[in-house]
């Protein structure tokens, strides 16, 4: 979160078209991390249109979680950017942020936990390599990711760096 955000001016949080007022993008999101999130989010726009299509439920639920998981990254959902965040909406925005990164990567790469760090954190994203690191460890209990260090999986108690993949599912 920009140290300014505070003094953001309407014009700066919010975009209208046709009469419909939309929130922007957290402006502190560094820029190619940012394209990463917005390549995910019309990636998976494009997956509710073919779930549509398909009539097939659960596609159309897979689709929109995905939709849900970028507009948060991208800071357009869930706590507003400029406001202070609460350790709730920090672990939400972190989480999306992870699997949206993941998600965009090709099958079997990996993420530094630092990215998500720096979508969320902005210029202060290394007070937040703690909490990303819990939530990393969360997203791996549910079955969504694997944690790794040189390429191996480790436990929660693992120092120093660390990478996730992302559990391909069947």
């Amino acid at each position: 979160m920009p140290d300014d955000a505070h003094t953001a001016t309407d014009e700066e949080r919010y975009f209208v078209i046709k009469g419909r007022r939309w929130r922007r993008t957290d402006p502190s999101i560094p820029e190619s991390l940012r394209q990463q999130l917005v390549d995910e989010l019309m990636g998976a726009r494009r997956a509710v249109k073919a779930a549509k299509a398909s009539g097939v439920g659960e596609q159309m639920r897979a689709a929109r979680a995905r939709v849900q998981d970028a507009k948060v990254a991208l800071g357009e959902r869930g706590q507003p950017w400029w406001e202070a965040p609460t350790d709730a909406s920090l672990d939400e925005r972190l989480m999306a942020t992870i699997r949206c990164l993941l998600r965009h990567r090709d099958s079997g790469k990996t993420i530094c936990p630092s990215e998500a760090a720096r979508v969320v954190g902005g210029d202060t994203w290394r007070g937040l390599m703690g909490r990303t690191r819990d939530v990393a460890w969360r997203l791996e209990e549910a079955g969504w990711l694997v944690v790794t260090q040189r390429g191996e999986r480790v436990g929660s108690t693992a120092k120093g760096a660390i990478r996730l993949r992302r559990v391909e599912k069947d």
